[in-house]
């Protein structure tokens, strides 16, 4: 893949010189409530904005014919939040899932807690499935929160 260009946003393959600056914003404490630190950044495409890492965005695609569909997770620093920027990275990656990879399904699961998150997935057109109980560790505290699978089919997306 090449860099896939949203609204706002280009999404392209995390470049060495990106680890620094990921690892940096992974570490934020209202990004790290949500996140572990990676064990690698190269699996994941960059968010950039105005030639700036904001973020990271990634996928998993199942490719077993009778199950196929793709997941999508994002993080982007704390001071980007609440600009529209994930919801237009979600939205162009959805969209590349979709159109270039033939997924007529893709899932993602935020801590239910995760409002901003929800809130984010729901203007793509993510929906709630289910809540997945004790299905994460929660980072501030170390027990385990509960996940909110959402759904998205190809036709639902906005």
């Amino acid at each position: 893949m090449n860099s896939l260009r949203g609204a706002s946003v280009v999404l392209r393959p995390v470049a060495h010189a990106d680890i620094e600056t990921l690892d940096r914003i992974v570490r934020e404490p209202e990004v790290a409530a949500w996140w572990s630190v990676p064990d690698d950044y190269r699996h994941m495409l960059a968010l950039v904005v105005d030639g700036e890492v904001i973020g990271a965005i990634q996928f998993d695609e199942e490719t077993d014919p009778e199950f196929r569909h793709a997941s999508i997770d994002i993080f982007l620093t704390t001071r980007r939040h609440g600009q529209g920027l994930g919801t237009d990275a979600v939205r162009t990656l959805a969209r590349w899932l979709i159109h270039e990879r033939g997924h007529h399904r893709l899932t993602i699961d935020p801590a239910t807690a995760n409002t901003a998150a929800i809130r984010s997935y729901r203007k793509v057109g993510f929906k709630p499935v289910g809540i997945m109980r004790a299905y994460g560790r929660d980072y501030r505290t170390g027990g385990w929160a509960d996940g909110l699978l959402m759904d998205l089919l190809a036709d639902e997306l906005t």
